[in-house]
């Protein structure tokens, strides 16, 4: 196992940290627009805005997090790449689809599939690295 900072997963961390601040600012702009302080008030479009960005909240810190620990166990720095740009990806059509229709929409399905596999791809490399001692 590598001691050494993980580099190529900080700077996907750094993109999605830019994805997180424009979600907020999205959720922010939608309440001064609406007067709606808390909750989505009834608004449709806000409760897009809210829901965009919690579903963001939900499902990132994990996968980052797996990504990180087998970027540190040694996972090859292509997979690592794979995994990172993956996720950015899957987020951005996640937030894109959930921004359009609470509803079932091809971006926000592909977006959460996408995720889980970049969830249980990092997840696999971790475990393999342990296991055979690397």
């Amino acid at each position: 196992m590598s001691t050494a900072t993980p580099f190529v997963a900080a700077a996907y961390a750094a993109l999605l940290g830019f994805l997180a601040v424009a979600l907020t600012v999205r959720v922010i702009l939608g309440r001064v627009k609406t007067g709606i302080q808390a909750g989505d008030g009834g608004s449709a479009q806000l409760a897009q805005m809210i829901r965009a960005h919690a579903n963001f909240s939900e499902q990132v810190p994990l996968a980052l997090l797996l990504i990180v620990l087998a970027e540190t166990a040694g996972t090859p720095i292509g997979l690592i790449h794979v995994l990172g740009s993956g996720l950015v990806l899957a987020r951005l059509a996640n937030a894109w689809g959930l921004s359009h229709s609470l509803g079932p929409t091809m971006p926000r399905q592909a977006g959460a599939g996408a995720t889980a596999l970049v969830v249980v791809a990092a997840s696999c490399s971790i475990v393999y690295r342990l296991l055979a001692g690397h």
